[in-house]
């Protein structure tokens, strides 16, 4: 794991204000790699290339980045693990091997295969910055489901990019002008969907495309498409051909061995690894699989809260202590949970605003004093239909739609600026999920100067279920851009890296090939996970509620986080910096205040955007 960053500027550069500019930007991200540093500049061609290094596989100066072929043709930045590379060594022949890195083991896969089949061949979580010396071509790439994060675009006449916005706000022609459209999504969200970005002229790369840029001919402020090399949509198109009909428990077995496989491989490293466990399904199951074929206790955390309806440590003990893993739990205070809330914009660079946030970078700092690797549970729910607003979407739309259309739309203009008001005239279950994840219901010009984007407006024409399409939307966007960002910037805030075996891509496509029965099984969430958790658990440690990793946000803006809050939400300070329309956001506030009502969703998703400004402002005059 380890952070980059880097510059392509037409126009030339001064070599030594170039240095300078990519060591300051390399510094910025300096606890993605706190081990070790590095920068390639050739001034004859306008490029310059940075990294920060972590540790993980081969610990020796052979790992050492930004690493150059053998040919000297390529000079390549990496961020991420390729948990398959001794495989594709074996493939790749006889090899005078300088060390045994999985970045060298790219490199020279990529010399002999090219960079598209490099990486179909290869198994793991990746961002990538490659220059080819000869033909003059940056190419930028990203991990299949999006693990591994990459910004980049136009800031003045230089192309930007790095794994972080904070490496990015280092160039000297960083602009960073709110973008009101991405603002407008961010609301709608709480978080930034790809491949939008907070800042005007810069993007997030989507998950598992190649941007690839040709400096010779290319136009200042202009950019190619993204092109793809793999993705959920064409593994969808072709399930048909590899369909798993029959036995059930054929389907269970297979997908304990595919869980086993990536397991094997995400346990390989130089470093000590450990696991989060909270106790659900998806982390128990992960963590059973990994001590099954551990010869030692493997290291488990969990972080716990004093406030019941938030705690989760007691079903973890009770997970771990059955496996008998080395697990460590830490009991958390409010206030040593607030503490970390004037953290979170530095920490996140975009406004983000799912609060479980909170406690993930409280159990990354726990975790990163024991090991250097932990291993996550994350995407069942996205594969495996665990979410219950499937469910529940599915069960009122039923209700919705046996009145006609025109009736709703009639009911629609009869409760105007209402939150329901625009879930009733849905024309189709998918625009009523939507519709349903959306924070700010019923405020539709609640950003100022908005054009009003669409959002998540793509789906496949080719799933007939309507549980699999939403499982599909939640794939492609609230896993990469809430759930992985959420892990990736507070892990690698502690210097930690995460993995996640259920995001194997060899995971992903067979559990696209179990039919929606296999996995909504008599009304039973992710039955296919549930039937391995069995066969390492008692059956009761599993049958409690589904609860989230959260802190109880709404009780502290009543309490301990109030006079923060009003301070932010103040009307004074909206109205002055004229992003927010202040009437609705002053409604919900004294509501939430009185106690009659829950509105801490709607405030964090604002208080969050206001932490985020001011952090930005602060360090745009240098306080």
């Amino acid at each position: 794991m380890c952070g980059f960053a880097g510059f392509f500027s037409p126009k030339g550069f001064n070599e030594s204000q170039a240095k300078a500019s990519l060591e300051n930007m390399t510094n910025a991200i300096i606890h993605r790699g706190p081990d070790d540093s590095g920068i390639w500049i050739d001034g004859s061609v306008n490029i310059a290339l940075g990294h920060r290094r972590l540790s993980i596989i081969d610990l020796s100066a052979a790992g050492h980045q930004p690493m150059v072929s053998v040919s000297n043709r390529f000079i390549i930045l990496f961020n991420g693990e390729i948990y398959n590379h001794l495989e594709i060594r074996k493939n790749l022949g006889n090899f005078d091997w300088r060390g045994h890195s999985d970045v060298e083991t790219l490199l020279v896969a990529i010399e002999q295969w090219g960079l598209k089949r490099a990486l179909k061949l290869s198994v793991g979580m990746f961002a990538i910055a490659l220059w080819d010396r000869e033909l003059k071509t940056l190419s930028l790439a990203r991990d299949r489901m999006g693990e591994k994060p990459l910004y980049y675009g136009w800031q003045g006449n230089t192309f930007l990019f790095g794994s972080e916005l904070k490496a990015i706000r280092q160039h000297p022609e960083f602009v960073g002008e709110v973008d009101r459209n991405t603002l407008e999504h961010y609301v709608r969200h709480g978080y930034v969907p790809t491949p939008n970005c907070i800042y005007k002229g810069l993007n997030k790369l989507k998950p598992g495309t190649i941007l690839k840029i040709e400096t010779t001919s290319i136009v200042i402020g202009s950019l190619a498409n993204p092109e793809s090399y793999w993705s959920l949509n064409d593994v969808i198109k072709t399930r048909a051909d590899n369909y798993i009909y029959g036995d059930p428990r054929y389907a269970v077995d297979a997908l304990e061995k595919h869980l086993l496989a990536a397991i094997k491989l995400q346990q390989i490293a130089d470093v000590p690894i450990g696991a989060f466990l909270s106790g659900g399904v998806d982390s128990s199951t992960v963590v059973a699989l990994m001590q099954s074929i551990s010869g030692i206790p493997i290291k488990t955390f969990t972080i716990g809260f004093n406030e019941e309806s938030y705690n989760e440590a007691t079903y973890a003990r009770a997970v771990a202590s059955h496996l008998h893993t080395d697990h460590t739990e830490l009991y958390v205070t409010a206030k040593q949970a607030m503490d970390i809330i004037p953290l979170l914009p530095s920490i996140y660079d975009e406004p983000f605003a799912d609060a479980s946030q909170i406690p993930t970078v409280l159990l990354s700092q726990l975790t990163r004093k024991h090991v250097t690797v932990a291993i996550s549970g994350d995407g069942g729910d996205e594969l495996f239909c665990g979410y219950g607003r499937y469910e529940q979407t599915v069960n009122a739309w039923k209700r919705l739609s046996k009145l006609p259309l025109p009736v709703r739309s009639l009911m629609q203009h009869c409760i105007p600026n209402s939150a329901i008001s625009e879930g009733i005239a849905s024309k189709t279950i998918d625009k009523f999920y939507n519709f349903m994840n959306l924070q700010w219901k019923g405020y539709p010009n609640l950003v100022i100067g908005s054009d009003h984007p669409i959002s998540f407006d793509q789906w496949p024409n080719n799933l007939d279920d309507a549980k699999e399409r939403m499982m599909y939307s939640d794939a492609m966007n609230y896993l990469p851009d809430d759930i992985l960002v959420k892990v990736d910037r507070a892990a690698m805030s502690a210097s930690l890296e995460t993995r996640v075996p259920l995001l194997d891509h060899n995971v992903v496509e067979f559990a696209w090939q179990l039919p929606i029965g296999m996995k909504f099984n008599q009304s039973i969430t992710k039955w296919p996970l549930r039937q391995i958790f069995n066969k390492h658990l008692p059956r009761h440690l599993a049958d409690r509620p589904k609860m989230g990793f959260g802190v109880p946000i709404d009780h502290w803006l009543r309490g301990p986080l109030r006079g923060w809050a009003e301070e932010l939400l103040s009307e004074d300070r909206l109205k002055f910096q004229s992003f927010f329309d202040p009437l609705p956001i002053r409604r919900y506030w004294q509501q939430h205040l009185s106690g009659r009502h829950d509105r801490h969703y709607y405030l964090w998703t604002i208080l969050m955007f206001q932490a985020w400004l001011i952090t930005q402002e602060k360090k745009a005059n240098g306080t």
